[in-house]
């Protein structure tokens, strides 16, 4: 049985986009499928650190063709210059991940250049740039507790879930590094953000050695390994703010692929007209475990808060429709009639984790939509389309668009700009701020309406390529219809400069496709998380052990 994807204006949404979680089709546990099925090797080849924890290692990654390296350099990091902030100039650690195995001349040649990040210089072996700060109460806590033949604090641990928070991931080009054309080819590293990601898998593997080390360097008589029930519970921790919500407006064909494969997974899953007993007892294990997980899940955030209560009941009621009817997954579409029970009366993102339960008990099913959620394709023109045709696309795309009345002045009263100090973006009140005249073209209602008006007094055999000789400030807004009207997951259908709008939501949309966990928001406009928490371990992952990682909770206490 096949059942129609979800229609655009119910997925794209910012209430609901800003439910998301993470899915087995995330780019995170997709790569590590990946590296796990075609026998991928972690191995530190170089590590010349001191007993302080300074100095230069090498981890590479090997799969049967390719080999890439993480060059990592841990620094002395004066407590007056620690930041987290994008314009930083020093960090704890700075990394680079370099395609194939590096020379001590390579090495020579990063130590001068990988620390001063953005401003340093590269070559095309160089595939990422990135930097980190230590969590440094929790790291000299983890130190000390291994020192003294102790495991770290429980508690710490769950609280805080990281030794290192990257600040910032680069690659596809940026500051010189290698154009994400040079690998987009190869086997595992097609898909979104691959070699960013492995990057941040390869920094996981380098903080838990380097706190072993400098734990046993201390007291090598005393000196306890972090117990792997614990390692694997830490993963890198990360602040991301509005530096990365744009990107869901500036890439609307990627966002498509990515929502569209999601809904595709979700709409295979409910036209399955039986449940296998083998899916159900997953299903109902992973119940169990999200359930920990949200038990787990303490933000300070008020608003985030109130729907983690509110998740925590819905998933009692869902526990509760299992048991009463223990036979439901016998009847006919079992998976839909789930789905649409949790649809009908559970919160937003009580429903999208019910999703992800869906997908995730299904994976010989879905995935293969991992291979669909790249692109090499752009927006571009059809000059023949008239202005009927345009009408048409207005009409069937942005009805959301023409109904947002912007003569009420909340409509428009918050405005996207890059600060010209912090080289940061920010979202700014119009009525309060300076920088509306620097604006960025993220107010799709307003820019279509100016469309609108201009078609409704045009020619309707008028062709596009005429329309925009006359007017050539609407080229950027025809050629982004249009775009749409291929890919219908393309546009956000929320007014994204509305008094109303949180920024938090593009964020935690984006941050669920990479896979990220318990997000942990300190504003509407920035949010803290963790990536890789629970992932299998390196010598795991060669294993092929501990794949099934969605939703971590804390292990259970070790002496």
């Amino acid at each position: 049985m096949n059942f129609p994807l979800r229609p655009p204006e119910q997925v794209m949404r910012l209430d609901r986009m800003g439910s998301f979680f993470a899915t087995r089709l995330s780019f995170m546990p997709s790569l590590l499928r990946h590296m796990a099925g075609q026998d991928w090797r972690i191995e530190r080849i170089r590590w010349d650190i001191d007993d302080d924890g300074f100095g230069r290692a090498v981890i590479c990654a090997k799969s049967p063709e390719w080999t890439y390296s993480l060059v990592a350099f841990s620094n002395y990091l004066d407590p007056k210059r620690r930041s987290d902030r994008v314009i930083a100039e020093a960090w704890d650690a700075t990394f680079v991940l370099f395609d194939g195995e590096p020379s001590d001349d390579d090495l020579d040649r990063l130590a001068q250049n990988a620390p001063l990040q953005e401003a340093g210089r590269y070559l095309p072996s160089e595939l990422v740039l990135s930097r980190a700060n230590k969590s440094v109460r929790f790291f000299s806590h983890v130190v000390d507790r291994l020192a003294s033949g102790k495991q770290p604090d429980l508690d710490l641990l769950g609280s805080v879930g990281y030794l290192m928070r990257t600040t910032a991931v680069y690659g596809n080009g940026k500051f010189g590094v290698a154009d994400r054309a040079k690998i987009a080819k190869r086997p595992g590293m097609s898909g979104p953000f691959r070699v960013e990601l492995l990057t941040v898998y390869l920094i996981r593997a380098f903080t838990h050695d380097l706190v072993e080390h400098i734990a046993r360097s201390r007291a090598p008589e005393t000196f306890v390994p972090l117990h792997p029930d614990y390692k694997r519970h830490l993963g890198i921790g990360n602040a991301t703010g509005l530096g990365m919500a744009p990107f869901l407006v500036s890439h609307p064909i990627l966002i498509h692929n990515w929502m569209h494969a999601r809904e595709t997974a979700l709409a295979r899953v409910r036209g399955r007209t039986k449940a296998d007993p083998e899916r159900l007892e997953h299903f109902r294990y992973l119940l169990v475990r999200a359930r920990q997980h949200v038990a787990e899940w303490n933000v300070p955030d008020v608003r985030q808060t109130k729907r983690i209560t509110k998740l925590k009941t819905d998933l009692d009621t869902l526990r509760s429709w299992l048991e009463d009817d223990p036979h439901w997954g016998t009847q006919s579409s079992p998976w839909n009639w789930l789905y649409k029970k949790a649809e009908a009366e559970l919160s937003l993102e009580a429903q999208e984790m019910v999703i992800s339960f869906l997908v995730e008990v299904h994976g010989d099913l879905v995935d293969e939509l991992t291979e669909t959620m790249s692109t090499e394709d752009y927006e571009r023109h059809d000059p023949t389309m008239t202005v009927c045709g345009l009408k048409e696309l207005v009409q069937q795309h942005y009805a959301w668009a023409l109904e947002v009345d912007l003569t009420q002045p909340e409509s428009q009263q918050r405005f996207w700009y890059v600060s010209e100090e912090k080289l940061e973006p920010r979202f700014g009140d119009r009525y309060l701020e300076d920088g509306a005249d620097k604006e960025m073209p993220h107010a799709i209602a307003r820019e279509i309406q100016h469309l609108w008006q201009v078609l409704d007094g045009s020619d309707s055999e008028e062709n596009t390529a005429a329309l925009l000789l006359r007017y050539p400030e609407l080229r950027r807004t025809v050629r982004r219809m249009q775009t749409v009207s291929k890919h219908p997951y393309a546009e956000i259908k929320d007014n994204l400069v509305a008094a109303n709008c949180l920024p938090i939501d593009l964020l935690r949309c984006k941050l669920s496709f990479f896979g990220a966990a318990k997000f942990d928001p300190k504003s509407d406009l920035w949010t803290r998380i963790t990536l890789y928490q629970g992932a299998p371990l390196p010598e795991e992952l060669c294993r092929k052990q501990n794949l099934d990682w969605s939703f971590p909770v804390l292990p259970q206490e070790v002496a």
